[in-house]
């Protein structure tokens, strides 16, 4: 059994996240009355968390293919980008944000074609160093002395 705070969305989070999903309605053909929202996000939230497989969520969380269709759903509908504000404006309340600090992780990499620019790079100094290809080559043998 998992343990139930691992997965499980905040009240106060939970609160303000419901309001951003789509309103689901009963099918007029009957069947199984629908997974609770609460119960399938934190089926969703588990995935995310342990990197585990859909099929692998635990049943405690109701239906794996349910929590998949939410998800996808949810992700097409933006849920999941409003609760990422929503956790920022609850976090920001709560202990405060010091946006002066905040910062972005970033990463560089060669232009493979060597980038936009046209300009034509100007040297800094001419080079005093000698040519490599007027060296001798590494492990000839010198030339006889007549």
């Amino acid at each position: 059994m998992v343990q139930k705070t691992f997965a499980a969305v905040p009240d106060e989070l939970w609160e303000r996240v419901q309001r951003y999903l789509p309103k689901r309605s009963r099918s007029t053909k009957g069947g199984r009355p629908p997974l609770a929202d609460r119960r399938a996000m934190n089926g969703i939230l588990y995935r995310l968390k342990t990197g585990c497989q859909w099929d692998a969520i635990p049943a405690e969380f109701g239906s794996r293919s349910t929590c998949y269709r939410r998800f996808v759903e949810w992700t097409e509908a933006g849920v999941f980008k409003m609760m990422y504000v929503e956790m920022l404006l609850l976090y920001d309340q709560e202990r405060g944000i010091e946006w002066a600090w905040a910062s972005l992780d970033s990463a560089s990499v060669k232009a493979p074609k060597g980038g936009a620019s046209q300009d034509p790079i100007q040297l800094i100094a001419q080079s005093l160093a000698a040519n490599d290809t007027s060296s001798p080559t590494v492990g000839a043998s010198p030339s006889p002395s007549l």
